[in-house]
C-alpha cells in the first residue's frame, strides 16, 4: 500500500509554541493541539509508569504507588502499603478447641469442628462470629478435628478431618459437610479419606489438597457443588498445610513432609497445576491463613514449637508481619489479608482465645492536607 505521511512545519516560534493552521497537513483534531488542560486523559500508557489519571471510580485493583484524580468525589488518592498490621484480641469461642475448620470473614466468621486435647473428643460445635462475639449455630452431623473449610459462614464447606469416635486414635474421613447459616446437609464424599488437609474456594467450587490418610498425600481435588474430580497433585506431598484463594487460583503454604519436618514451602494453583512460590520466612504446620492467592496471610502454627510468626504474601514473597498475642498451632481461620480471624488453638493445651488482625497490605488512601 505503501505510506502516508503527515508533515509538520519547523517553524513553530518561541514563546508561545502554537501551531498556526498552515504548520500542518492532514486533519488534525483541535482537541490534540488546544492550548489547554489535560482534560481528556484518561489513562496513562504503562511504559510511562504510574502518573497521575483522572477516573469518575476508583481502579477496582490499582497497584502499590498507583496515584489517580477521582472526578466524582474530587478528591486525589493513592494506593499505599501499610507496614505492619495489628493483632487485638476478640471475643472468646464458646467452647475452647484446636483444629476446627473456619470459612467467613473478620466480621461475619464460621468455626466447626475441633478437638479438645485431654480427654479427647471430637467436637461438632459450630460457632458464627459477628466481629465481637460468637454465638452457637447448627451442629455438624460428624464431629471430627483437622477438617478444612471455605465459603461464607451461611455458604460454608467442611471436607475431611479426623475422629469420629470419642477417646479413640485418629482415623481419615472422606466426609463433607455444607452449611446452609442454619444446618449442615451430608454433601459429596470426598475420593480418598484425610485430615490435616487444606482447601480454598466456595461451596460450590472449592479446591482440596494435601492432608494425611496415611500416607502424606500431594493429591487435589476439585468441587463442584455435589461431587469431586481430580487435578494436578501438589509437588510436594505435606499435611498441615494452609490453603488461600479460589478454585482456579488458590495457595498452599507450609505444612509437614518427611524428611525434615515442617516446611516453608509455597505451592501456587491455576486450576490445574501447581508450581512453586516465595518460601516462608518461618517454616511451620498447622498454621493459620487467610486472603487469595497474591495477597495471603499465613500466622502462627509449629517449628515445631508454638510460634506467633506472622508472614503477609503479595503473589511473589512472604514478608514478616506484627506477631499474634498468644503462639498457637492448629488455628481455625478466616478471612483477607488486612483483615483475618484467628480462633481457637493449641498452646499446648486447648484455648478458646481469638485474635483479629487488621492492616499490614495495599490500602487505598486520600491525600489531605494534614
Amino acid at each position: 500500500m505503501g505510506t502516508r505521511t503527515r508533515g509538520f512545519a519547523n517553524n513553530i516560534s518561541s514563546p508561545g509554541g502554537v501551531f498556526d493552521a498552515t504548520d500542518l497537513n492532514g486533519v488534525v483534531p483541535a482537541t490534540n493541539v488546544a492550548n489547554s488542560s489535560l482534560t481528556n486523559v484518561t489513562e496513562v500508557s504503562p511504559s510511562l509508569g504510574y502518573a497521575v489519571s483522572s477516573v469518575s471510580s476508583d481502579p477496582p485493583a490499582p497497584g502499590t504507588g498507583q496515584m489517580w484524580y477521582n472526578t466524582t468525589s474530587n478528591v486525589l488518592k493513592f494506593n499505599a502499603v501499610v507496614a505492619t498490621g495489628a493483632w487485638a484480641s476478640g471475643g472468646n469461642l464458646g467452647t475452647a478447641r484446636y483444629s476446627p475448620g473456619g470459612a467467613g470473614t473478620q466480621t461475619a466468621g464460621l468455626a466447626f469442628g475441633g478437638s479438645q486435647q485431654s480427654p479427647r473428643i471430637y467436637y461438632a460445635v459450630t460457632e458464627e462470629y459477628d466481629g465481637t462475639s460468637w454465638t452457637s449455630g447448627g451442629t455438624m452431623g460428624t464431629g471430627r478435628n483437622t477438617i478444612s473449610g471455605c465459603g461464607t459462614q451461611t455458604v460454608a464447606l467442611g471436607a475431611g478431618g479426623a475422629g469420629v469416635t470419642p477417646g479413640t486414635p485418629a482415623v481419615a474421613q472422606s466426609l463433607v459437610e455444607e452449611y446452609n447459616g442454619t444446618s449442615w446437609t451430608a454433601g459429596g464424599s470426598l475420593p480418598s479419606a484425610r485430615y490435616s488437609n487444606a482447601m480454598a474456594g466456595t461451596q460450590t467450587s472449592a479446591v482440596l489438597f494435601g492432608g494425611f490418610g496415611p500416607p502424606i498425600l500431594a493429591t487435589t481435588f476439585e468441587y463442584d457443588g455435589s461431587s469431586w474430580t481430580s487435578s494436578g497433585s501438589l509437588a510436594t506431598a505435606r499435611s498441615g498445610l494452609r490453603g488461600a484463594g479460589t478454585q482456579t487460583s488458590a495457595l498452599g503454604f507450609g505444612g509437614y513432609a518427611p524428611p525434615g519436618g515442617v516446611r516453608a514451602l509455597t505451592e501456587e494453583y491455576d486450576g490445574t497445576s501447581w508450581t512453586a512460590g516465595g518460601s516462608l520466612g518461618t517454616a511451620r504446620g498447622a498454621l493459620g491463613g487467610a486472603g487469595t492467592q497474591t495477597s495471603a496471610l499465613g500466622f502462627g502454627g509449629y517449628t515445631p514449637s508454638v510460634t506467633t510468626a506472622t508472614e503477609a504474601y503479595n503473589g511473589t514473597s512472604w514478608t514478616a508481619d506484627t506477631s499474634m498475642g498468644t503462639a498457637r498451632s492448629y488455628i481455625g481461620s478466616a478471612g483477607t489479608q488486612t483483615s483475618a480471624l484467628g480462633a481457637g488453638g493449641y498452646l499446648p493445651g486447648t484455648t478458646a482465645a481469638t485474635e483479629e488482625f487488621t492492616g499490614g497490605g495495599p490500602v487505598t488512601r486520600t491525600v489531605t492536607g494534614s
